[in-house]
């Protein structure tokens, strides 16, 4: 498994591009795609909405379990990711390509953001 270094991580296993315009893409990391299982349904946050570092704000269903997903920046949600609503395959298959799930304006990035390095010695243990 490969992280792109590009990419910064939070240790809810989310991971954030750097913002374009000031518009960063998240998604789930290949990591927590593997220990989901096959995903089956996704619950996003809605075009809009205001998103909190840390807190919930939607949820990924899989064959195994129900898991929430926290955002890791605090912004407003500009958009979601239609493919991934209508196939949530996608996040297992392409989770750092076609399987993100939504773009934010960010406002605010916590400092305690992990660098591909970083991510990999965490989930290591």
């Amino acid at each position: 498994m490969s992280n792109p270094q590009q990419l910064r991580y939070s240790k809810e296993h989310e991971w954030l591009s750097a913002a374009e315009d000031g518009v960063s893409t998240i998604g789930i990391t290949e990591h927590a795609a593997n220990a989901l299982g096959d995903v089956v349904f996704v619950q996003l946050p809605e075009v809009g909405d205001t998103v909190t570092a840390g807190e919930t704000c939607g949820e990924l269903e899989s064959t195994k379990s129900v898991s929430d997903l926290y955002c890791p920046v605090t912004g407003e949600v500009t958009e979601i990711n239609e493919d991934v609503v209508n196939d949530p395959s996608l996040v297992n298959s392409a989770p750092f390509e076609g399987g993100w799930l939504f773009k934010v304006r960010v406002g605010e990035e916590p400092a305690d953001l992990l660098s591909a390095a970083e991510y990999d010695a965490f989930i290591q243990g």
